[in-house]
């Protein structure tokens, strides 16, 4: 497999890169629904609320990939 700049497969740094930001944005979606809520639009706090699901769901399957491919000799540190 080819490896990054990081050490890692490019597949692992991929996954983690986007559990990572999904993780983050689920994070900050937290305030866009208690914005949307106060300002009385609960169908734009619905909205947030399932995009930030969805996020969830994402950083979910990251994490089982990322176990996935802990085990075997398809990810971990670049031997150089």
């Amino acid at each position: 497999m080819a490896t990054g700049e990081t050490g890692f497969d490019d597949v692992t740094f991929d996954l983690v890169s986007v559990q990572y930001h999904s993780l983050k944005a689920g994070h900050d979606y937290g305030q866009y629904v208690r914005d949307a809520d106060n300002a009385g639009r609960k169908d734009i706090a619905d909205f947030f609320r399932r995009v930030m699901d969805e996020d969830s769901a994402r950083a979910k399957q990251c994490h089982e990939f990322l176990k996935e491919l802990s085990g075997s000799s398809e990810s971990g540190p670049a031997v150089t």
